[in-house]
């Protein structure tokens, strides 16, 4: 009798054993996404429109960055442009400290001076070591002060898991960032369209006049070998490994994919390049709402205009499965019946939230495209007067 029951329970075993059940075909697929990036030591995959993740391994592990720091160098070299603190022909000379940085370098003499424009080139192409603290120091005017705007860009951009103590990544305590800060700061960067330009280039030149032009040729390979591909940063030290936050864009998605810790180059490449090909084999771009689209109105109490007409300021679109249902995406359109005056300009009216039938998938910010003042005495008594004829009327 205990021998039959033993035997039945082995039976049954072996049965359930063999089942494919949820809980097996569930890991079957974690494991599968894990192949993207199988060498690394923490890798990210996502879409630079929306910041939906695709994929990621470890993304959160606090890990050396090595060059990959100059991303935030350059994003912050960007905004200097763009705020006009900076212009693409200001000079930038290099002092004997911006001179001594070793590694990868443009090779900067002391008292040199190069325009914003060329400095950029030698950081996004050849990740010039020199022109980091060259830039850095025109900016804020020694790196000490550069790095702490770096830590304070960081934490608006909500990058929990880094922290800088210089401005190109050389070895140093306490110098550390993750995958999924990396691919924030680089989505970040590339909100700068004119930034691939230098990111993106294979090779270019600097010292074009002199009787030794400097031969420049991107560390990132890929701009020339993967299609698409026009950025973003390549990282090495001994400690860091090989390191890679890269951007390519096709039929209008844009995807950022970030390795850490990769063993060599050519399997650095490789995972980024298995990245990029999941991404565009499998996901699309599905617009809500083009840019100049009509949106909603919202009457404005007490302003200088009764009204303000909201309109798409870019284009409202979210990442979506190919061939997935996507007569199952709804939106809608949240805003108040009024709001008082004055009304600033960027100042957030409501909200466009995207769902996917019960799922809230993603939320945009609605805002003010201009500025609406408060109406004047004479102005609002004018008004409610009209207002009073049409209802009389």
């Amino acid at each position: 009798m205990k021998k039959t029951l033993i035997a039945g329970l082995l039976a049954v075993c072996m049965l359930l054993h063999a089942a494919p059940g949820y809980a097996e075909e569930k890991t079957a697929g974690q494991n599968a996404g894990s192949e993207l990036a199988p060498n690394a030591r923490s890798a990210v995959l996502l879409d630079a429109d929306t910041g939906t993740i695709i994929y990621e391994k470890n993304s959160h592990d606090k890990l050396p960055p090595a060059s990959i720091t100059k991303i935030m160098t350059m994003l912050l070299t960007m905004e200097a442009i763009h705020e006009g603190r900076l212009k693409w022909t200001d000079l930038v000379r290099t002092s004997e400290y911006a001179a001594s940085m070793g590694g990868s370098q443009i090779f900067l003499e002391p008292g040199e001076e190069m325009t914003v424009e060329e400095m950029l080139k030698g950081i996004a192409m050849a990740s010039g070591n020199d022109a980091s603290v060259a830039m850095a120091e025109k900016i804020a005017g020694s790196e000490e002060e550069f790095v702490r705007m770096m830590n304070e860009k960081a934490a608006e951009l909500g990058m929990k898991d880094t922290h800088f103590v210089n401005c190109n990544g050389l070895p140093a305590e306490n110098h550390y960032s993750s995958a999924h800060d990396i691919a924030l700061m680089s989505r970040e960067l590339l909100q700068y369209e004119g930034i691939t330009k230098y990111t993106g280039a294979f090779q270019d030149y600097l010292r074009k006049d002199s009787e030794k032009p400097f031969w420049l040729v991107n560390t990132n390979k890929l701009v020339r070998f993967y299609a698409g591909a026009d950025g973003l940063k390549t990282g090495y030290t001994s400690e860091a490994k090989f390191c890679l936050s890269a951007t390519a864009q096709r039929d209008g998605l844009r995807a950022v994919a970030v390795v850490l810790g990769a063993p060599d180059t050519k399997i650095r490449n490789a995972e980024i390049s298995k990245m990029f090909d999941y991404a565009f084999a499998q996901y699309q771009m599905h617009a809500v709402f083009k840019k100049g689209e009509m949106l909603g109105t919202v009457k404005v109490s007490k302003g200088s205009e009764p009204q303000i007409q909201l309109q798409a300021e870019q284009d409202y679109r979210v990442l979506v499965k190919k061939g997935g249902k996507t007569e199952e995406l709804r939106h809608e359109i949240v805003l108040p019946e009024s709001i008082a005056a004055p009304v600033t300009e960027g100042q957030v009216l409501g909200t466009l939230k995207v769902y996917q039938g019960e799922a809230l998938i993603k939320e945009f910010e609605l805002t003010s495209s201009s500025a609406i003042q408060r109406a004047g005495f004479w102005k609002l008594f004018k008004r409610t007067t009209q207002q009073l004829f049409h209802v009389d009327s």
